[in-house]
């Protein structure tokens, strides 16, 4: 029966008992664990100089040939420490390698740091004999400890939504789990090796027994700090929208000025594209458009110096704009079938004949719209979830993937930073854009009121977070 995996990598980070890890992997006749292999400071152990014959300056010409070296050099199933600060050329093909053994230990990371701290203090990075223990205390900063939490965190996660995607999985260790005999025993027979540990190796020692009380001199102030960290990220906004795209087709760029416009649907577009062919004095027909890719990358590689901008709109007014454009408008571009499913499950009061339409009746419509639109982002809908009132963030999450806006400017901002970024391209004279009213039979202030307000919030709460949006009123 073949071997389950070729190599390993434990998957760690600083003072999470991965050198405890590592020393009883290697009391097992059949693994080699080669230390911090690919540590940029470092190969394999501070004083080393080569891994199986591969150096240090070779490694970093060629990572991956220290990765084949280990793969197939080593005596028995080789492997090494990866954390996340390390070559990060190596880490996609470990984490699309499913011959590649994950083992991923974790540790408190309050627990993690102050441990950190005190190595940092008394140079101490082992300990082999407690006589020469050198004892610090801590000292807890708020901010450090944000980032290396952060830090952490974010590596975990690009860890586990890699391991999801390719359908893989790892072996989990806690720091508490080290001192389990049947777990570490447990890990031998997981990676497919033959021996199991009689005992574990008691050569490290735990250097920092105490309790945090005794070993962080600002104790009280580092309890506050964790206090005010949202350890649950209960103060997160809920996102169930569908990723979006880039979306290149709908970019439009100026006819002669180095310009590209990256619209959000829904948003001040016809004044947009309107300003962008009076900048150049030409029709709107003689805007480029219909990009691809390749061809934006040309048009970017060509006009050094060009500047990319995108308009966003208050998301009540946007809803309006997208109820009033798709749903309740019946012409060319609406969307015929979404405006049957919400008369029919919303009881929105759309009329056939526009003279039977009232103020009330478009109230009472544009509720349901909103209703709909904050169960379609939180996937509790059949109907796709359409740019024209998808959220601006995710949309812009969306653009991030291709080319990012260098300017996100506010619709009611547009007369001071449209011409401003005219001037950044060479355009001094650049006329002021003129507002394109939405076409409908009433406008939204007509109708606005606080139901309509708490509903736009609700729905689309992570854009009035995001963008700091106020009540459109």
């Amino acid at each position: 029966m073949p071997a389950a995996f070729d190599y390993f990598v434990v998957f760690a980070e600083m003072r999470t008992g991965s050198n405890f890890l590592e020393t009883n992997l290697n009391a097992l006749p059949s693994v080699t664990c080669h230390g911090e292999a690919f540590n940029p400071h470092f190969i394999g152990y501070p004083n080393s100089e080569d891994i199986l014959g591969i150096t240090r300056p070779e490694r970093d010409a060629k990572p991956e040939r220290l990765l084949a070296q280990i793969r197939k050099a080593t005596q028995g199933l080789g492997g090494f420490r990866y954390f996340h600060d390390h070559d990060p050329r190596v880490l996609t093909p470990l984490l699309e390698d499913p011959r590649c053994a994950k083992i991923v230990l974790t540790r408190n990371p309050v627990d993690s740091y102050v441990s950190w701290k005190i190595a940092q203090q008394t140079g101490q990075w082992k300990l082999t004999n407690v006589r020469r223990r050198r004892e610090e205390k801590a000292r807890f900063d708020p901010r450090e400890f944000e980032a290396h939490l952060a830090a952490q965190q974010g590596f975990q996660v690009r860890l586990l939504n890699a391991l999801q995607r390719s359908g893989q999985t790892a072996f989990y260790i806690a720091y508490e789990d080290l001192q389990d005999l049947e777990v570490m025993n447990g890990l031998a027979a997981w990676l497919g090796v033959p021996e199991r540990l009689e005992a574990l190796d008691r050569s490290l020692k735990v250097q920092n027994p105490k309790p945090l009380s005794e070993k962080v001199e600002n104790y009280a102030e580092m309890e506050q700090a964790l206090v005010r960290l949202d350890g649950f990220n209960l103060a997160r906004t809920p996102n169930f929208e569908p990723r979006r795209g880039p979306l290149v087709p709908s970019y439009v760029a100026a006819a002669r000025a180095d310009l590209l416009y990256m619209p959000i649907r829904s948003g001040p577009e016809a004044a947009v594209t309107a300003w962008l062919a009076a900048l150049d004095g030409v029709d709107e027909d003689a805007l480029v458009t219909k990009f691809s890719q390749n061809t934006l990358r040309h048009w970017k590689r060509a006009r050094p110096g060009h500047r990319s901008f995108t308009v966003i709109r208050h998301p009540l007014a946007r809803a309006h704009d997208a109820f009033c454009t798709k749903i309740l408008a019946t012409g060319p571009g609406s969307f015929g079938k979404i405006r049957a499913h919400l008369v029919k499950t919303y009881g929105l009061p759309l009329k056939e004949d526009p003279a039977d339409y009232s103020l009330e009746d478009h109230r009472e419509a544009f509720t349901g719209f909103l209703r709909f639109c904050k169960a379609n982002l939180a996937g509790q809908t059949p109907i796709r979830t359409d740019g024209h009132w998808a959220s601006q963030s995710q949309t812009l999450l969306g653009m991030a993937e291709f080319t990012f806006p260098d300017m996100v400017i506010r619709e009611e901002e547009m007369a001071a930073y449209l011409p401003a970024l005219a001037l950044q391209v060479g355009c001094p004279a650049a006329p002021d854009p003129e507002p394109r009213p939405t076409q409908a039979p009433f406008g939204l202030a007509q109708v606005y009121d606080d139901t309509l307000e708490a509903l736009a919030q609700e729905a689309y709460a992570r854009d009035y977070t995001m963008f700091g949006f106020s009540d459109w009123g």
